[in-house]
């Protein structure tokens, strides 16, 4: 059985995130899970980085100039 996957975009996170978290993510953590995450992942892999991003340090997801 082939499981389906779903694009990482701007769009999809933020779907995501509204589901999970009730909220937007901040850009930092947008773009943070843009760089960590493949083109495209599961369902339930988008969910389980959505979720762990939250308790991640802002440190580690910053950007920093």
């Amino acid at each position: 059985m082939r499981i389906a996957k779903v694009p990482v975009n701007d769009v999809n996170l933020k779907k995501a995130a509204i589901r999970l978290l009730g909220q937007r993510l901040v850009s930092n953590e947008s773009l943070y899970l843009r760089r960590q995450l493949a083109h495209s992942v599961t369902q339930q892999e988008m969910d389980d980085s959505v979720l762990a991003v939250r308790k991640l340090p802002w440190a580690e997801i910053a950007i920093v100039d």
